[in-house]
């Protein structure tokens, strides 16, 4: 099948080197510098498995059928389907997802290839297909939640969790498309490892779980899950604030807790807060559709992470006291802007929320971040040299630990208490 996608991010690129394996794609973006790093079978984001597959396609050992261009015309116009996988940035002022760049490309879309179907794998609004085809009728829509992971994405794409397809109800077409949901969902399955075909899942049924539904359901899906888990890290880092205040072993506490076969011991890690891309804006996002919808939970979601973020920076800044008395000011240091380990990205980081709050005390921070081209960062100085990073720093926050600061493991503040992912 020939298949356009839209957008070369984790979820885009992602999802094009999966399809490629068996399918012709097209991965369309507007960054020249992405297109032609694709084209030379090199990743523009770090990811593991990504990376992988497109060595192993220049080295000739692996088969994709993949090429990236910026002409959207063309490659819409010959696409069979179009998967939309482009940012949607939440705005806080509209307390809505900005899905202006999904109808961009719907629009391009409808001009060149009116009755092909598109995709939508970017996160939206619950209700946002249904509003979709109201706005565009001659469009066939469906709604593909993604559940990934920054820096592992095409590692979940090929180990998928559950494949969910949505079809819009309201749609005149709407057993036409739950056929190509089907058709889509299957193509997924044929991407993913062999051996998740066979796997046994907890329910006692094998393989990957597909489910097709209502697109409005399928988006609510998405909406849940990505607030459960911010649920999930909100919790384990107010138990973690607890401890800290009552000079208590988080650690002993969260490992006797998550002994619990209803707990568990996943997603138990403290850290500065949830963040990334998706938890801060799909958390506020599924609040703003509780608008008139009684609730108490969601919104302690978001409320939460903001006073996580309060309480760590008051635990820094009291920690830069303690050299309030020398000659100079003294100097935090911010060991890495990324959000987790095997990442580049570090759009919405829990740290900038620390970082924004130690500013606002007149506190002068250096950043170490080996990713960021320029010299500063939110007019803070950023450097490359760690060694001179750890010598200038009085106090060094990291949200994840690493090995590199072993040797200066005194002047380190992190609540990565079990360091790993």
């Amino acid at each position: 099948m020939r298949i356009a996608i839209a957008g070369t991010g984790y979820v885009g690129l992602s999802l094009a080197v999966l399809l490629a394996q068996r399918n012709e794609v097209a991965a369309v973006d507007v960054v020249p510098e992405k297109v032609d790093a694709i084209n030379r079978w090199a990743s523009p984001i770090r990811d593991a498995e990504i990376e992988r597959f497109l060595t192993e396609a220049k080295a000739g050992v692996r088969e994709l059928a993949l090429a990236a261009t910026l002409d959207g015309y063309a490659a819409y116009a010959a696409a069979e389907l179009v998967v939309i996988a482009t940012p949607t940035n939440y705005d806080p002022e509209k307390d809505y997802f900005d899905t202006s760049l999904v109808e961009q490309v719907v629009e391009l879309v409808l001009s060149v290839s009116p009755d092909t179907v598109m995709v939508v794998k970017s996160t939206v609004p619950v209700g946002y297909t249904k509003t979709l085809c109201e706005r565009y009728p001659q469009g066939r829509f469906l709604f593909s939640p993604e559940f990934l992971r920054e820096g592992h994405a095409l590692y979940d794409n090929l180990h998928p969790s559950r494949i969910v397809v949505g079809v819009p109800s309201n749609h005149a077409e709407a057993d036409l498309l739950s056929e190509y949901a089907e058709r889509f969902a299957a193509l997924l399955e044929e991407g993913a490892d062999p051996a998740e075909r066979e796997r046994e899942n907890a329910d006692g049924t094998a393989g990957i779980p597909k489910l097709v539904m209502h697109a409005t359901e399928a988006e609510a899906v998405k909406l849940f899950s990505n607030t459960y888990l911010a649920l999930r890290v909100a919790y384990f880092n107010e138990l973690d604030t607890y401890a800290c205040v009552h000079g208590l072993e988080a650690t002993q506490i969260i490992e006797g807790v998550c002994l619990e076969p209803r707990i568990g011991s996943h997603y138990n890690n403290p850290s500065f807060g949830y963040g990334g891309y998706c938890l801060p804006k799909d958390t506020k996002q599924l609040l703003a559709n509780y608008q008139d919808v009684p609730q108490n939970l969601i919104g302690a979601i978001v409320d939460a992470n903001r006073t996580r973020k309060d309480f760590v920076a008051a635990q820094v800044e009291e920690l830069a006291e303690k050299f309030a008395d020398w000659d100079a000011m003294p100097m935090v240091g911010v060991y890495r802007l990324t959000m987790k380990a095997g990442s580049d990205n570090f759009r919405a980081s829990s740290v900038q929320g620390v970082m924004k709050r130690i500013k606002a005390k007149g506190i002068p921070m250096l950043v170490y971040e080996p990713t960021l081209d320029e010299n500063e960062f939110f007019g803070n100085e950023a450097t490359h040299d760690l060694d001179a990073f750890k010598r200038r720093c009085d106090v060094i926050i990291a949200n994840r630990w690493s090995d590199e600061l072993a040797d200066v493991v005194g002047k380190v503040y992190t609540r990565d208490l079990f360091r790993r992912d």
